[in-house]
């Protein structure tokens, strides 16, 4: 669990689908996470976030006790590493989120859950790197990831099948200091 300011970050329970369903089906979320053309039912919520990788950690957001949203983060795989051009020893983690209650939207409190739990990977699983790999036109979500200190490594061509079209993403980094 983590702890920071007005949030408690948690992991998921089977009773949170419900809102993972009400999250990724609407349009405003899946726009930049996971795509119009793919809302979730249940099953697809159990068999995506549910399903049994002990690598990743799936986690309910909260703020002030109300969820509003999701993140999960993961120590990246050596094939990972090597698609992305980094030393496999390093001890990089990969992180991926979303608000899904979209009043709590554009009011900074993406910036304080990146800031969060990227202090929880620096701090308390000893992550020398953060990286995440945003579609390069989503620019507010770029310019949410540049205010926690993430930095542009390259293009990722092509990288990520969204709502049907091969698009464009961007490797960013923030490195432990």
């Amino acid at each position: 669990m983590i702890e920071s300011g007005n949030f408690f970050i948690r992991p998921l329970e089977k009773e949170d689908a419900v809102l993972l369903v009400k999250w990724l089906n609407d349009p405003e979320v899946l726009q930049w996470y996971e795509g119009r053309d793919r809302p979730h039912d249940l099953h697809k919520v159990y068999e995506h976030f549910y399903e049994n990788d002990n690598r990743v950690s799936r986690n309910l957001v909260m703020w002030n006790q109300t969820p509003i949203g999701y993140v999960q983060y993961y120590p990246l795989s050596e094939k990972e590493k090597r698609i992305y051009s980094y030393k496999l020893h390093e001890s990089i983690y990969g992180m991926d989120q979303f608000i899904g209650e979209l009043d709590y939207q554009n009011r900074g409190v993406g910036t304080d859950l990146v800031n969060a739990v990227v202090d929880y990977l620096f701090h308390e699983l000893e992550a020398e790197k953060v990286v995440m790999d945003p579609q390069v036109r989503n620019h507010r979500t770029l310019r949410c990831y540049e205010k926690c200190g993430f930095h542009p490594v390259r293009c990722l061509d092509s990288h990520e099948l969204h709502e049907g079209k091969k698009e464009d993403c961007l490797l960013i980094e923030r490195v432990r200091s």
